[in-house]
């Protein structure tokens, strides 16, 4: 057979079978829990210009922010990570915030909806968290900082519903600048509306 005659035959066969469609990425949420504490410190020395405490570790530990605290990950590797902690407002007791203390995702899988999958599946969680009937604080909004430098991360936000409610001057003291904007999203859900 010539050379021409199996190109042919490879190309019809070739054109006839149908190529197999790829997957989608599986993105997936993982609880922090002492087995994979050590991955959440390794995200954050990577991910952050600055070293988190002891504290903070004990704290995302703690039953009440597990739906909150999550390691992401893309197709089974920890590429991301989101950590939160629930904050009773010191004015009226029956209130809290959700404080999104850390949110980071490798450089090589941004752009590929790993944030906004791991940001709404806190959202999704705090308004659950909101409905139930036996929660003694109703969260009304989530908030963070951001330090004024970081327009992505500025613009990140703002897409999924979080606005601009202040300005702290010198938040971060080991960084340049020193400033933060404070953006909040302020969930569907208030007391009042809670059955």
């Amino acid at each position: 057979m010539s050379a021409t005659a199996t190109e042919t035959i490879a190309t019809t066969a070739s054109s006839s079978l149908p190529l197999p469609k790829a997957r989608p990425p599986k993105i997936d949420f993982s609880s922090v829990n002492p087995n994979n504490l050590g991955t959440l410190r390794k995200l954050n020395q990577v991910l952050f210009p600055i070293r988190y405490s002891e504290k903070f570790y004990k704290d995302v530990l703690l039953p009440e922010h597990e739906e909150f605290c999550k390691l992401i990950y893309y197709n089974d590797i920890p590429v991301g990570d989101i950590c939160c902690r629930i904050e009773t407002d010191s004015n009226d007791q029956t209130k809290s915030r959700l404080y999104i203390m850390t949110m980071g995702v490798l450089a090589p899988y941004r752009s590929r909806k790993v944030g906004s999958k791991g940001l709404q599946h806190v959202i999704d969680n705090a308004i659950a968290l909101s409905k139930q009937k036996d929660t003694p604080k109703a969260l009304e909004s989530i908030y963070l900082h951001v330090q004024t430098s970081n327009d992505d991360a500025r613009r990140f936000y703002e897409k999924h519903g979080f606005r601009e409610v202040g300005r702290v001057d010198g938040y971060y003291k080991k960084l340049e600048p020193h400033d933060a904007w404070v953006l909040e999203k302020v969930l569907t859900e208030s007391t009042e509306e809670r059955p």
